[in-house]
C-alpha cells in the first residue's frame, strides 16, 4: 500500500495533481481542499495517499494530511454508494472538520448540499460515520463568549468555531466554510477564531 508520495509538483488542477519522484510523473486525484493548500509548481509536496486498484488501473488519491485520507476511506468501505468519485466530490465541498461536525450532529441538511449526494446518502454517511469520526462537531463548536482565544486551540477546532459563528450570523454552512478556508490560508495556521472571522466577513 502507497501510503504517501513526496516529490515535485509538476502541475496542478483543482481535481488533479502531478508529482514527480524519481524520473516518473504520478498523476494524483485530490479534492478541491486539498488543491487550495498546494505550494506552486516546481516546490516539493507530499500528498498522504490511497491507492485503488483494478483489473485495468491503478488510481492514485491525494490528501493534504492523512486525517482527510482515512476520512475517505471511511466513506468508500463504510459508506453504500460513495464510491472515490462521490467521496472526492464530498470532499471538495466541504473541509473535514465541518464534514465530522455535521456527521456527528447529524445535519443531514448540509451534507445533502453537496453535489450529486442526495438526503438518502446524507442520512447514510450519519447512521454509518456518527461514531466513527472524531471532533466535537459543529453544534458544540461556538467561540467562547469573552472573545480572548488563544491561538493554542488546535487549527481545525477555531476553523469550526469561525464557520460556527459566521452560521450565526446567516450564512450557509458550505459557503462559510469555504470562506473560512480562504481566510486560514490567507492568514496563517496560527490565526485565532477572531481574526478568521473577521477575514472571512471582508475585513
Amino acid at each position: 500500500m502507497i501510503t504517501s508520495i513526496q516529490g515535485t509538483l509538476a502541475a496542478a488542477t483543482p481535481l488533479h495533481a502531478i508529482v514527480e519522484l524519481n524520473g516518473l510523473g504520478y498523476e494524483v486525484n485530490i479534492p478541491v481542499t486539498t488543491a487550495e493548500k498546494l505550494p506552486a509548481p516546481g516546490a516539493m509536496v507530499k500528498l498522504h495517499t490511497h491507492v485503488i486498484y483494478r483489473e485495468d488501473a491503478q488510481t492514485l488519491y491525494g490528501f493534504a494530511t492523512p486525517a482527510e485520507r482515512d476520512f475517505f476511506r471511511l466513506m468508500i468501505e463504510h459508506v453504500t454508494g460513495i464510491g472515490p468519485k462521490s467521496a472526492l466530490t464530498i470532499m471538495s465541498k466541504l473541509s473535514l472538520p465541518l464534514l465530522e461536525g455535521a456527521i456527528r450532529a447529524g445535519d443531514i441538511a448540509t451534507l445533502a448540499k453537496c453535489p450529486g449526494i442526495g438526503k438518502k446518502t446524507a442520512e447514510r454517511l450519519v447512521v454509518e460515520l456518527k461514531t466513527k469520526v472524531g471532533g466535537t462537531g459543529l453544534a458544540g463548536a461556538m467561540s467562547s463568549a469573552d472573545g480572548g482565544e488563544s491561538s493554542a486551540a488546535p487549527a481545525d477546532t477555531r476553523q469550526r468555531d469561525a464557520v460556527s459563528a459566521l452560521v450565526a450570523l446567516g450564512y450557509k454552512a458550505a459557503d462559510a466554510d469555504q470562506s473560512v478556508r480562504r481566510a486560514a490560508l490567507a492568514l496563517g495556521a496560527d490565526a485565532t477564531t477572531e481574526k478568521l472571522i473577521k477575514k472571512a466577513l471582508g475585513g
